[in-house]
């Protein structure tokens, strides 16, 4: 995957190739340049995904980023083993939908990878549930591209400590 991601970006190298987030006070202008490359990938990335989700009313994709690769991915839907319809005969989500950053959260703790230090991108922002689980997942740093209406989810993300942006692709 993270052969993908160097096609989508121009002039990487190993100590600046996908994912790699060295800290900010150490980056020169250069570094950061190629960093807000990648970060578009992934977030474009995660827009495709987002296209897997079943859901009707919003479709939102999540991918994991640490050690300059992709360890999870996900979208928002049901859990498995219910039927694909996220939403009931009025067009209200069902309680039981998973967000994406979840399923992502949770697939990775199925595999043998974790997600300290690791960056989540998302198509939308996270809600003040899913915030709760990026923090205690260990995720450092989270992009997203639209605003979710409720944004208490982010201001407990920056509280937190854990760095937080916005890029509109």
């Amino acid at each position: 995957m993270a052969e993908l991601v160097d096609a989508l970006v121009s002039n990487t190298n190993e100590e600046t190739r996908a994912g790699s987030i060295p800290a900010l006070g150490t980056m020169n202008f250069m570094e950061k340049s190629k960093q807000y490359k990648y970060d578009i990938a992934y977030l474009k990335m995660a827009k495709e995904w987002a296209n897997l989700s079943h859901c009707n009313r919003r479709k939102v994709g999540a991918l994991i980023v640490k050690n300059q690769m992709i360890i999870s991915d996900g979208y928002n839907g049901t859990p498995s083993g219910f039927p694909n319809e996220c939403e009931d005969e009025n067009n209200q989500t069902h309680w039981y939908v998973l967000h994406a950053e979840a399923n992502a959260i949770l697939k990775t703790a199925k595999s043998n990878h974790n997600c300290q230090n690791a960056c989540l991108y998302l198509t939308m922002s996270p809600c003040k549930d899913c915030s709760k689980l990026i923090l205690q997942s260990g995720i450092t740093r989270v992009v997203y591209i639209k605003k979710y209406k409720d944004t208490s989810g982010i201001s407990f993300l920056k509280k937190s400590g854990i760095e937080v942006k916005q890029i509109v692709v």
